[in-house]
């Protein structure tokens, strides 16, 4: 379950997130679903597609709190199926957590410096006078956080090939 835990917990975030707009909610679903699925092994019961059954319980649990909003979406099955749910979103939910984990694993004032100009849409202009830096030393740690990221990449790429 841990191993589960650990590798299934941000992938499920993110597609939470993509639904919800909310990163505290979209965690208290995501714990919510491991949570089920704890007390559905503890009794005994055989998932046999574990992941399936996670994604299902949180798009379902997802498109609950929306329609309690007012929004509407449809409900499918809890049987476990990866098939019932987008397949896409979840290949796309997996690939968007293994970026923000490598994103991570980036030295801080880099992944500081790669985050304004990336996901803040900073100019490096302003970055390097926001930070009170060079604009050299912004386009240098721009430019290390992709090639980590691209090496990143290119190991992952490489392992499942």
């Amino acid at each position: 379950m841990e191993n589960l835990f650990r590798y299934h917990y941000r992938p499920l975030c993110i597609f939470a997130l993509h639904y919800l707009k909310d990163i505290d909610v979209s965690e208290d679903v995501v714990q919510e679903a491991f949570g089920l699925l704890w007390e559905k092994l503890s009794a005994g019961e055989k998932v046999v597609n574990q992941k399936g059954y996670l994604y299902s319980i949180v798009k379902n649990r997802s498109l609950d709190i929306l329609r309690k909003g007012g929004l509407t979406g449809e409900a499918i099955s809890l049987d476990g199926s990866v098939d019932d749910i987008e397949e896409p979103a979840v290949e796309d939910a997996e690939v968007e957590a293994r970026l923000w984990t490598a994103i991570d694993t980036l030295p801080e004032k880099c992944r500081e410096i790669f985050l304004m100009s990336k996901r803040d849409g900073l100019k490096q202009e302003e970055i390097a006078q926001e930070l009170g830096i060079s604009l050299q030393t912004v386009k240098n740690q721009v430019s290390k956080a992709l090639k980590i990221l691209k090496d990143g990449a290119v190991k992952i790429y490489t392992f499942f090939v």
